[in-house]
């Protein structure tokens, strides 16, 4: 059931009139709040104090179809149908699947404000699935997905290094072929990969190009990471989101058929790029509704809370920070639908040209928002606010996972400067376009 407390939900989900949702949108949303919030919700705040989800969770959501709405859309339908999969929760025919139904699930799987436990289930699919999909070979596509699609086993997307964050056109993991050409031998190490500890293969980007090669060097492979030789890793000590399984690899002399690349040679950044929309926002849709969870437990809190001989919501300074922190959050998440929207009724080509640049801007200040909301949140709590344990604990684990909102899918001031330059770029094409067309 929907919260009543201001700020707990998106408006849609209350009841208000929106152009945006339908009779499809509703259903999921039912769906997913029940079979969600039994099978993961409730045990979130246990499960990232354990630092662990068990491994039944991802077994009960892969035998209920609940770890494909994090792929982006449109589904792979014909791949589904081969596999038997004809609808999606919600009882939605996978043909009919949008990146508004990617949203809905998205919010629901951080209900409980962590992004831990929703991130141990939905990162490997909804980034490392991805480009097979779009450029596997067949006999790739073969191999992998039935497996990855049906849950048997687990991907992860394997990007980030020591030295290559957001710069991903530097990361100097090697892919040389071996003299007999039939492998690749692949030397380096991987940091900050989200469920890379519990993944039976990732896909990894690679430099197969000569050093300094820059970003036309970079190719993508299916590394299995398993019992595998030359792979060891291990769990990193982050500040948050601690059971998504935040992992260091390293890689030596890891021998990969080369059948495994994903594509063409030299083409891994062009693939990596393909996914930034989804991953983005995909991002901002948890992330938000983390800044709802932060906000409305706050303002929860300061009706009950008494101070000064009055109710927290009396004084002023209060009603003045929920206010400023509540009004950032509605237009975030307005915005955020709004460009849901778009891309559901835009070609892929046409949305990243358009839109690309503002949906980095959008998870950006998604980061930011969170920011504001889970300082409020925290400076309102006062003492519990900054207590793992007790009535301020979602709050404090809320607060740590804040740089990890701002972070991955490209740092927050990489995303701010890549939003401009996008639009400047895409300005000026456009400026071209119509002077063309003035001339015809």
């Amino acid at each position: 059931m929907a919260s009543a407390v201001p700020f707990a939900e998106p408006p849609w989900v209350t009841g208000v009139p929106s152009p945006y949702y339908d009779d499809s949108h509703r259903r999921l949303q039912q769906a997913c709040q029940d079979f969600i919030g039994e099978h993961l919700t409730k045990h979130a705040m246990e499960w990232e104090t354990a630092e662990e989800v068990p491994s039944h969770v991802w077994d009960s959501f892969a035998a209920n179809n609940f770890i494909l709405p994090a792929l982006p859309s449109p589904l792979p339908v014909e791949w589904l149908r081969k596999l038997g999969i004809t609808h999606m929760p919600g009882n939605i025919p996978v043909e009919e699947w949008t990146t508004t139904h990617n949203m809905i699930y998205g919010d629901e799987m951080t209900r409980a404000g962590l992004a831990g436990p929703p991130g141990a289930i939905t990162t490997g699919m909804a980034f490392g699935v991805p480009p097979l999909l779009h450029y596997g070979s067949k006999d790739l596509q073969e191999r992998f997905l039935p497996d990855l699609l049906l849950g048997r086993k687990r991907t992860c997307i394997a990007i980030t290094e020591p030295d290559a964050g957001s710069d991903v056109a530097n990361i100097t993991t090697t892919a040389k072929l071996s003299s007999c050409g039939k492998f690749y031998i692949i030397n380096g190490t991987k940091k900050w990969i989200t469920n890379g500890v519990m993944a039976d293969v990732s896909t990894m980007a690679v430099r197969t190009g000569p050093d300094g090669s820059g970003a036309a060097g970079i190719s993508l492979v299916v590394v299995p990471l398993k019992d595998y030789p030359g792979v060891s890793r291990r769990r990193l000590k982050v500040a948050g989101q601690i059971s998504a399984g935040t992992s260091f690899i390293e890689l030596d002399d890891v021998k990969v058929p080369r059948e495994n690349l994903v594509g063409n040679e030299g083409e891994g950044m062009k693939y990596i790029m393909n996914n930034f929309n989804h991953e983005r926002l995909s991002i901002s849709i948890s992330v938000t509704r983390q800044a709802r969870v932060a906000l409305s437990t706050a303002f929860e809190y300061c009706l009950k809370r008494e101070a000064f001989g009055k109710p927290l919501m009396e004084q002023p300074v209060v009603r003045h920070r929920l206010a400023k922190c509540g009004a950032a959050l509605e237009a975030q998440s307005a915005w955020l639908e709004s460009f849901v929207y778009q891309t559901s009724k835009m070609s892929k080509k046409q949305a990243d040209r358009d839109l690309g640049g503002l949906i980095a801007l959008c998870k950006a200040n998604a980061g930011m928002v969170l920011d504001e909301c889970a300082r409020c949140a925290v400076l309102l709590f006062g003492g519990n606010g900054y207590t793992r344990t007790g009535q301020g604990e979602i709050i404090e684990k809320i607060y740590r996972e804040v740089p990890g909102a701002r972070v991955p899918g490209g740092s927050e001031d990489v995303l701010l400067d890549l939003a401009i330059r996008q639009l400047v770029r895409l300005y000026a094409a456009k400026s071209k376009e119509l002077k063309t067309a003035s001339h015809l």
